[in-house]
């Protein structure tokens, strides 16, 4: 039986009088990559930021390689192996590209930069340059790469699509494959629902903050009943 790095139960979120989500449980066996597919203000962010420690939840638990981690913050669930990718890339621009990795792995010793340098050649090229000359799909290349010197056993990734030409985005979904079958555990949340689906070893649809169906990524993608209701027209 596979182990579940990541449970989450009940999990509630609210902004004032705002219930973002209501109690939303999943959990991310080691080693699988799931998603959390939904339209805008259906809760995923809410609920990765919840998990990553950003935001705090008003009610619900969240359990990480077997400890709670439910009102632990950020930079400590970073030291343990949670490291997220936010939405919108949110890298330092005034900074260089190296400057970007080594803040990453501020915790590390910084061992796994090469390794994002063949990953990526072209954050090598530009190692001196600030990142906030990157194109757009360079940009997120660097922020997947930032999480990577952190040495995690789970990623979190929020929307690394968004914004992203097509040929782009086949590569984000190339990398985010190999970082899982390198070994690292992910929880993806992605407005993409064809693409993420596709991708997925499990999904949650998420509808009003709360999870409407969950299955096989394969099943849910191809439930016509599920697509027309909870998936939009997305392509990709």
């Amino acid at each position: 039986m596979t182990e579940d790095i990541l449970t989450v139960e009940d999990l509630a979120v609210s902004y004032g009088r705002v219930q973002a989500v209501r109690g939303v449980s999943f959990t991310v066996p080691r080693g699988a990559l799931v998603t959390l597919v939904g339209a805008n203000g259906a809760g995923k962010t809410s609920i990765i930021n919840a998990v990553s420690g950003v935001v705090r939840p008003s009610s619900g638990r969240v359990t990480f390689q077997g400890k709670d981690i439910t009102r632990a913050p950020a930079h400590k669930l970073v030291r343990q192996g949670l490291v997220q990718v936010p939405e919108g890339r949110q890298i330092l621009a005034s900074l260089t590209i190296e400057e970007n990795l080594q803040l990453g792995g501020w915790h590390t010793s910084g061992g796994r930069t090469e390794e994002v340098y063949d990953r990526f050649p072209v954050l090598r090229e530009r190692r001196r340059l600030l990142a906030g000359s990157l194109s757009g799909g360079e940009q997120q290349m660097l922020a997947i790469g930032r999480a990577l010197v952190a040495e995690p056993s789970l990623m979190l990734l929020d929307e690394p699509s968004m914004g992203l030409a097509p040929k782009v985005v086949d590569e984000v979904f190339r990398v985010i494959q190999e970082i899982r079958a390198a070994g690292t555990s992910v929880l993806l949340v992605e407005q993409n629902a064809r693409r993420a689906l596709r991708a997925a070893d499990h999904g949650y649809v998420l509808a009003s903050g709360e999870v409407a169906r969950s299955g096989p990524g394969a099943e849910l993608l191809a439930d016509d009943a599920i697509v027309a209701a909870y998936l939009g027209l997305e392509t990709g």
